[in-house]
This record gives C-alpha cells, structure tokens and sequence, in this order.
C-alpha cells in the first residue's frame, strides 16, 4: 500500500530535487503539494511548484499558503538558490490552476477527507502546518506523522546557531514540534553530510531530460562547492526516510526552539536527557552517505 503524504514546500533547488523523487516514487502518494514562502517569496514557491508538476506532467493539486511568518519579519535564502529560487533550468510558464482555498484549509479538507492517515513532509517553514494544527485541531487524528527538514543540533546555516527553515518561523516550529503528533526531524547535523559528489552529479546528468533538468538547477546551487564538498541535499532525507529509513539513525529526545533574540530560531536538544525525560522528537543523528548517495541516483533514474 502507498504511503499517503502532503509536502509543503519553498522550491528551493534541493526542494526541486525532493519533489521529483517523491512524485514519481511508486511507495509514495502524493495528495497535495502546498507552498510558503520560505527559500524565495511565495509567488516563486508557488510558480516553482507549478513548474515541477507540470515538469512531470503530475495532476497532484496545489495549494498557496502564507506568504509571511506568524510574527517575525520575512527573509528568503536567494543567496543560496537565486532571485527565483529555481535558476539554470528554463521552464515554460505554467498556467496551471491553483487550488482555491488557503493552504491550511486545503490540507485540513484533505486530511479529514481521507480513509488512511496522512504523512505531513515540511521541507520549508513551518508555518502552513503550525496554521494548520491551530485553526483545526482535530486534524491531529488524522495525521500519521510530521516529518520535517530544519533545525539544528550544531552549529547553523543562518547564523552560529540556527537553521534557515526554522529561523524563518521559529514560533511555527514552536507550535508544530508541540503539537504531541510524532515529529522525526532533520537537522544540519545529518542533513549537511547527504552530500553528492561530483561523480554523483555528472551521472544525473546523464539520466534523460530530468536529469538533465536537475544537473542544471545543481550546478546553479550554492548549498556545498560541487568541486570539493559536494552539494548537501537537505530536503531529499525526508523522502529518503519515508522510503529508506534504515539509511539513518536516531535519536528521540526533548527539543525546543529559541523564539527571541540573535538566537531566535535555534533548536535545542536535551539529548543526554539532563533537564526532563520528556522526548518530543525523533531527531536524525546520523546517515550512511554511500546508501544515501546510491539510493539518491537509484531513484533519479526512476524519473520520466
């Protein structure tokens, strides 16, 4: 049976990347992507995710979400993923019909609709879901598990501290790793060794128009140096898990996010369980990179 999941998402060049594997996964379902402002402003998320679907000529429907944190100032990652957050690739436009409601109320239709429960995969701020799970509580029965890219249990992408999902929102973090749903979340300190080589590049490149299409947004990345480190692809250990999670390793433990100050944004772990023995989380703590690397080109060549 497949696994039945929403993604809410901030294309984003490792979102791109995420996104084609779990839409042409056959273990996954896709019910419903949906957009926040996050790597770029959400009229680039939006039309990102627009492109990607029609990319791969999915009918999966799509929904806009908010285009501002719950209470901080907005500020996007362009620095990273460029003005659009999906340059090097020249998509059509898209006209591609949105769904009519908020992102939240869509997913709530959604999830409450469905006979199974429902993933929900946060690959981008985490402020759709923390709306989600405020405005319709009772959406909670429903979901199966949150599993989330952000966070940090080292030292940060934005700052020394904090990672760029989470400082984005760090209120909606908040209410979300709160909500008493089963969180798995994945932070720098896995995330940033799910690297591809070069090698690892250049054989995606090889793999027909998709290929071709995501070597162009990689080469266009600034997450790693394609010449030394290799590129980190965050957002793919999401799906990676749903699909291969003996790849990881983990941890459950306490964790909370600062919410003021230069450290708003940072996650805290009590991984030694020093100050409560209450564990919110399942926190990925480690990854085999050579399975990762080799079930990342593996499902590349999945793709039409």
């Amino acid at each position: 049976m497949k696994r039945k999941i929403i993604i809410d998402t901030d294309p984003g060049i490792d979102d791109a990347a995420a996104l084609a594997i779990a839409l042409n996964n056959s273990e996954l379902e896709v019910e419903m992507l949906t957009t926040v402002a996050g790597n770029v402003n959400l009229n680039y998320t939006t039309e990102n995710a627009k492109k990607i679907l029609d990319f791969f000529e999915k009918d999966t429907p799509l929904a806009r979400g908010n285009s501002l944190p719950l209470l901080r100032e907005y500020e996007d990652a362009s620095q990273f993923h460029g003005e659009t957050g999906m340059s090097g690739y020249d998509f059509p436009e898209s006209s591609r019909q949105l769904l009519s409601e908020h992102a939240a109320v869509e997913m709530k239709n959604r999830i409450l609709a469905a006979a199974e429960k429902i993933t929900l995969v946060t690959i981008g701020p985490l402020t759709n879901a923390a709306l989600l799970l405020s405005m319709y509580p009772e959406v909670k029965d429903k979901i199966e598990e949150i599993v989330i890219m952000g966070g940090s249990t080292i030292a940060g992408n934005t700052n020394s501290s904090a990672e760029f999902n989470i400082k984005v929102d760090p209120h909606a973090a908040q209410m979300v790793i709160n909500s008493g749903l089963p969180i798995t979340i994945f932070g720098l300190r896995t995330t940033s060794k799910a690297v591809l080589n070069k090698n690892d590049i250049e054989e995606i490149k090889t793999l027909g128009q998709a290929g071709e299409m995501l070597y162009s947004l990689f080469t266009h990345y600034r997450g790693g140096n394609l010449e030394t480190v290799g590129l980190m692809m965050h957002d793919i250990c999401t799906i990676c898990y749903l699909l291969r999670p003996e790849i990881f390793e983990f941890q459950k433990t306490y964790l909370e996010v600062a919410l003021a100050g230069p450290a708003a944004g940072t996650t805290v772990a009590d991984l030694a369980a020093r100050y409560t023995a209450e564990k919110n989380v399942k926190l990925a703590v480690g990854i085999d990179q050579k399975q990762f690397r080799d079930w990342v080109v593996e499902e590349m060549k999945k793709l039409k």
